[in-house]
C-alpha cells in the first residue's frame, strides 16, 4: 500500500509541479495581480488610486525601490547554514561516528529507527547537517546490513534519513525563530510597520540602537514548553513509526544497484603538488590556521552569550558556531574548503530564488496585501484555531516556496498581523509557520536532492514512507498547537 501511495504521489508531482524557480516566477506575477486587484485600499473617505498609478507604485517597490535585493544578507545566511552543515557532516570524525553507528542495528526495524533518530537529532543542531548525516548514515547502514546478511528495506532507510527535514525548524537553525530574536534580524524579512506593532519602542528609539533591541527571544520559540513538547514528541514518534514501517522479511540485497558510492573524503583532501611550495603546502594542511580561527570564533561566541544570553542567538551566531566546529573537525584549511565547495553546490536555488521572494514580500507590504490577508485570516478563526490555520497554510505554501527563510519572508508578515489582531502570542505564530514549513518537506523534493544523490534511490522510492510520516507528525503538531 505504501509503495503504491509513494508512486502515485511521485507521479502527481512529476505531472503538476514545475521547478521551484519557475514557481517563484509565477508567484511573483500572481502577487502582482492580487495587489493590483485588491491591494492599495482607498483611504477613509477617499478614492482608490487609478490602475496605472497602482502599477507604477508596485513596480517601484518591487524593483526600483530595492525590493528585489532586500534579502541578500538573509540569503547568505541561509547558504551558510547549508554549507557549514554539509562541511561538518563530511569531516572524518563525523564519518567515523556514522560508520560505528552503522554496525549497531540487528534488524531492519532497528536500523530504520536509528537512522531516523540520528537524522532528526542532527537536524536540530543544523538542518544541513541533519540532511547529509541522514543520507550518509542510511547508505552506511545499508552496506553494513548487506555485509552481515541482514535483510532491510533500503528505500525505507533513505526515507528515514530524510526525516530530519521534518523536525529541523524546532532546533538551533530554525530560520523563522532565529530571524525574530532582535529587531535588526527581524527587519531583514518583516516590514517595519509590523515590527513596530510587535515592539512599539522601535518607532521612537534611536535608529542607532534599534538593530540590537530584543524582540522575540528563543526562550519564547525554540525553548518554549510548546516547542519542547511538539519537537520532543516527534523525536519519539518518528523513529517508532519507522520501526513499525519496516517489513518483517526483505528478499535480496539491502543496497540497490543504483546506489553508486560517492567520494569517501572531500575533494582536495590529498595534495596533488600543484601549490609547488613547502610553506604554502604546510599552511594548507596544518591545523594551526583553522584551529586558531576557530578559537577566536568560540571566544567571540562565549562573550556574546555572557553579554546577551542564549535567547538572543541569531543566524549569524549559529553559523559562526557551525563554522568553528567544522574547522576543528577537519583540521586543515584544504579539507574544510573542499567540503564547503561540495556543500555550496546546493546553494543555487537559494541564490536565484531569494530575490524573487524579496520582491514578493515588498509588493505585499507596499500594496497593503499583508493587512488585507491577515484580516481575512483573523475573520476565519479565533485565538485557538488561527495558529492551526497558519500551520496548514504554511504546509501548502512550502510546496511552492521550499525554503524556510523564503517562506517566512512571504508568509511571516501575514501570520504575525493575524496573530496580533486576535491577541495571540507572536512567538506562537512564528512557530506555527515554522512547523508547516518543515512538515511538507516530506512531499517537496527540493531539499531531498543531496540525499538522493548519496543514497542512490529515486524520489518515488521514498515519498510513500515520508508521506505516512508527514500525516502522523501533522496530527501531532495540530494537537500541540491546540493544547497551548
Amino acid at each position: 500500500m505504501i509503495s503504491v501511495l509513494g508512486q502515485w504521489i511521485s507521479a502527481v508531482f512529476r505531472r503538476t509541479v514545475p521547478d521551484p524557480f519557475v514557481i517563484a516566477v509565477f508567484l511573483t506575477f500572481f502577487t502582482a495581480l492580487l495587489a493590483l486587484a485588491i491591494g492599495f485600499p482607498a483611504p477613509d473617505g477617499g478614492e482608490r488610486m487609478p490602475l496605472a498609478e497602482r502599477a507604477g507604485a508596485l513596480l517601484a517597490v518591487w524593483g526600483v525601490g530595492g525590493g528585489l535585493w532586500e534579502l541578500l544578507g538573509f540569503s547568505m545566511q541561509m547558504c551558510l547554514i547549508l554549507v557549514t552543515g554539509h562541511a561538518l557532516a563530511a569531516s572524518r570524525p563525523v564519518r567515523a561516528g556514522l560508520s560505528w553507528l552503522a554496525g549497531l542495528p540487528r534488524s531492519g526495524g532497528q536500523a530504520a529507527a536509528m537512522v531516523a533518530l540520528t537524522a532528526c537529532v542532527a537536524a536540530l543542531v543544523n538542518w544541513g547537517l541533519g540532511l547529509i548525516v541522514g543520507a550518509l548514515l542510511a547508505r552506511e547502514v545499508g552496506r553494513s546490513m548487506a555485509g552481515r546478511g541482514i535483510g532491510v528495506d533500503y528505500p525505507l532507510l533513505a526515507a528515514a534519513g530524510y526525516t530530519g527535514l521534518m523536525i529541523w525548524h524546532g532546533g538551533l537553525s530554525g530560520s523563522s525563530p532565529l530571524a525574530m530574536t532582535t529587531v535588526g534580524n527581524a527587519l531583514k524579512t518583516i516590514p517595519r510597520g509590523v515590527i513596530e506593532r510587535l515592539e512599539p519602542a522601535v518607532a521612537t528609539a534611536d535608529p542607532a540602537a534599534v538593530n540590537g533591541m530584543p524582540l522575540i527571544g528563543l526562550e519564547r520559540t525554540i525553548g518554549s514548553p510548546m516547542n519542547l513538547l511538539i519537537t520532543g514528541g516527534m523525536l519519539v514518534i518518528v523513529p517508532a513509526l519507522f520501526y513499525l514501517l519496516s517489513p518483517k522479511r526483505v528478499e535480496g540485497a539491502a543496497l540497490p544497484p543504483a546506489a553508486a558510492p560517492v567520494e569517501e573524503e572531500p575533494r582536495g583532501e590529498e595534495g596533488d603538488g600543484e601549490r609547488g611550495g613547502v610553506a604554502p603546502e604546510w599552511l594548507d594542511r596544518s591545523p594551526l590556521v583553522p584551529w586558531t580561527l576557530a578559537a577566536v570564533m568560540i571566544a567571540a561566541l562565549v562573550l556574546f552569550l555572557r553579554r546577551k544570553g542564549a535567547g538572543s542567538l541569531g543566524l549569524n551566531e549559529i553559523n559562526m558556531a557551525m563554522l568553528a566546529l567544522g574547522l576543528v573537525m577537519h583540521g586543515s584549511a584544504r579539507s574544510y574548503l573542499a567540503a564547503a565547495e561540495e556543500g555550496a553546490r546546493g546553494c543555487a536555488g537559494i541564490i536565484v530564488q531569494f530575490p524573487l521572494y524579496a520582491g514578493i514580500m515588498a509588493m505585499m507590504a507596499g500594496s497593503g496585501l499583508v493587512g488585507i490577508l491577515a484580516d481575512a485570516m483573523t475573520s476565519m478563526g479565533n485565538e485557538r484555531t488561527i495558529p492551526v490555520l497558519g500551520f496548514l497554510a504554511a504546509c501548502i505554501v512550502n510546496i511552492f516556496v521550499p525554503s524556510g527563510g523564503g517562506q517566512w519572508a512571504v508568509q511571516g508578515p501575514i501570520a504575525l498581523e493575524a496573530g496580533l489582531g486576535a491577541g495571540i502570542d507572536p512567538a506562537k505564530m512564528v512557530m506555527s509557520v515554522a512547523y508547516g514549513d518543515q512538515l511538507t518537506n516530506m512531499l517537496q523534493p527540493f531539499w531531498a536532492l543531496p540525499l538522493l544523490a548519496i543514497t542512490g534511490v529515486k524520489a518515488r522510492d521514498i515519498v510513500g514512507y515520508t508521506a505516512v510520516a508527514m500525516v502522523v507528525a501533522g496530527a501531532w503538531i495540530c494537537a500541540g498547537l491546540l493544547m497551548f
